[in-house]
């Protein structure tokens, strides 16, 4: 078997020790460290001491079992418990690989063939690769758009738009965080600014209407005449119907604003063609990688070139988007680009392209509208009156419940969601309703009837919630103190998280089997 382990060695190291990575895991691993070092040694004795020490080649498991122990857990924690938070999803195994090389060692900073530090030929190459990608991806023309994919996440793209384009206390318009919007697209309070783009940036605010949850154009129009922003968003980060864009471009052309887009959330909604495009009519788009997308945790921001208009002289007034947002993510931003994460970028724009990906987010889509069906028909109040998208926001007003309350015994039950606002909500810190989603159970393969029964598990875990509150009282402290003191309570929850996690485990996790 050795003799065979040698031959690949001196061909691919990497490929010597694939075939044998579960062999490793199962075998002890005092023993097959001590093989797979000797045959380093063996390949090569000119090795310095540190190439040939535990601490640079030996394996996580080893070297550090506390830590190893609770990414299993966590790995654990994955694969027997439901993920319907609605900005998580399982990314692919060719993606971990991008992330876990050698392009993590390299410094990069400037744009491709611009770099301040030598050896970046291929790192070149991989990033104008996926500037391509990104392009191809949403069917963009290249004479109209360009990309940079350099932002490290959504809300640092975001940020480099507005210091980009906005400028130090310019003025920004967004979907009010209570009412479904960002932190990034300016959120404060009556007595505090809550995220740094309402400090280095003038925000208003954007609502919906309460009775219905959907947007008030109307309002927002008549509000931007007033505040006349030099940047509107059309963005969400809970808001569970397709955005007007078309009208916020109208809106924005009548005040001389840009339209900015923030997809980060339906971004792979758009590349499979599924829902509204923002690029249409937005002057710049925004977006996070890892959520319906299903890449890495990265963002990237798309702007327009050529010509923005032509002047009552006839003369073509021209986009100067590039040069501005291409110097505000470096160097006024950030510093080297994270050149896995770009890559890792490349090959999930590829897989986007492809119509399994186009199959994949269809089905997100009825997964959501048949979860948002089946809550309805067991009495709960759905934000919009259903969605068109993934998201699914249940206001839990109506059964006694708050957020906090409700994401509490759905994670204790192994059921992931997160509490948040829905319309009419005074307080982000204490919100009446919990956001659902469905990209992280269609990526395991959940179909309609399967979302029946998810439907089923969170019904069970809501009112087995509504029959702690009534002993508890409304405080949350008391709620999770019924639940670790009350024998019979406790019962309900440990019963109804063994079957959950028995029913989550026969869907497979995509990536390392084992991490």
């Amino acid at each position: 078997m050795w003799n065979i382990i040698l031959k690949s060695y001196f061909k691919d190291a990497s490929q010597c020790l694939k075939p044998y990575y579960l062999q490793y895991l199962r075998e002890s691993s005092e023993n097959i460290h001590r093989k797979i070092y000797t045959v380093g040694k063996f390949h090569n004795s000119r090795f310095s001491s540190t190439m040939n020490n535990k601490l640079m080649n030996g394996n996580l498991r080893d070297t550090d079992p506390e830590l190893y122990k609770i990414i299993k857990n966590e790995k654990h924690r994955q694969q027997s418990g439901l993920e319907m938070i609605a900005s998580e999803n399982f990314t692919s195994i060719p993606v971990l690989q991008c992330l876990s090389s050698c392009l993590h060692n390299k410094y990069s900073e400037g744009m491709p063939n611009q770099r301040y530090y030598g050896g970046n030929e291929f790192i070149d190459e991989i990033e104008i690769l996926a500037q391509n990608r990104a392009l191809e991806a949403y069917r963009l023309n290249p004479e109209e758009w360009g990309v940079n994919v350099q932002p490290y996440s959504g809300s640092p793209a975001n940020f480099a738009v507005y210091t980009g384009v906005v400028e130090p206390h310019g003025r920004i318009m967004g979907l009010d965080l209570p009412d479904g919007g960002h932190l990034t697209h300016g959120f404060f309070t009556p007595t505090k600014k809550i995220s740094a783009t309402s400090m280095f940036f003038e925000s208003m605010p954007y609502k919906v209407d309460p009775s219905t949850g959907l947007i008030d154009y109307d309002k927002l129009a008549e509000t931007a005449k007033l505040f006349k922003p030099r940047l509107i968003i059309a963005g969400i980060s809970c808001y569970s119907r397709c955005l007007d864009y078309k009208r916020f471009k109208e809106i924005a052309n009548e005040n001389g604003a840009l339209l900015m887009g923030d997809m980060a959330h339906i971004s792979g909604l758009v590349a499979a063609g599924v829902i509204p495009s923002p690029f249409e009519y937005c002057d710049i788009v925004t977006t996070t990688t890892h959520k319906t997308l299903r890449g890495p945790r990265a963002g990237v921001i798309f702007y327009r070139k050529g010509v923005r208009s032509v002047n009552a002289k006839g003369e073509k007034i021209m986009y100067d988007l590039e040069n501005k947002i291409n110097m505000a993510v470096f160097p006024g931003l950030q510093g080297g680009p994270h050149n896995n994460a770009i890559a890792a970028i490349a090959t999930a724009m590829k897989q986007a392209t492809l119509p399994e990906f186009a199959d994949y987010q269809r089905q997100v889509i009825k997964n959501a509208q048949r979860l948002c069906e089946g809550l309805i028909s067991r009495g709960y109040k759905i934000a919009t009156g259903g969605t068109d998208v993934h998201i699914v926001l249940v206001d839990v007003r109506n059964i006694g419940l708050s957020g906090a309350r409700a994401e509490r015994i759905l994670e204790l039950c192994s059921v992931a969601c997160n509490k948040n606002t829905v319309p009419g909500d005074k307080s982000a810190l204490n919100p009446s309703g919990i956001r659902l989603g469905t990209p992280a159970l269609t990526t395991r393969g959940l179909k309609e009837t399967d979302i029946d029964r998810v439907v089923d598990y969170v019904d069970k875990a809501l009112k087995l919630a509504a029959e702690i509150t009534k002993i508890s009282g409304p405080k949350l402290v008391d709620f999770n103190k019924v639940i670790e003191e009350n024998a019979d309570i406790k019962a309900k929850v440990q019963n109804l998280k063994e079957s959950i996690e028995q029913y989550s485990r026969t869907f497979p996790l995509p990536g390392y089997e084992d991490y």
